[in-house]
């Protein structure tokens, strides 16, 4: 018997029908997207600052 927690209220996953089930399903795949495009995100961002930094060092002075 596994349980699951959503908006404060516990949920026996057995008793869930296959389409709240599938909801779930959904629901999990999209959060898990998000997390992974939440690291890209943080990746680029940080290449980002190195090769602006990096560009600065190139031009020129005056």
């Amino acid at each position: 018997m596994a349980n699951i927690t959503i908006d404060g209220k516990e949920y026996d996953l057995d008793q869930l029908s296959d389409q709240a089930k599938q909801q779930l399903i959904s629901l999990q795949f999209v959060d898990a997207e998000l997390q992974r495009l939440n690291g890209q995100t943080a990746v680029f961002q940080t290449a980002r600052v190195a090769y602006a930094n990096a560009l600065r060092e190139l031009l020129p002075t005056e």
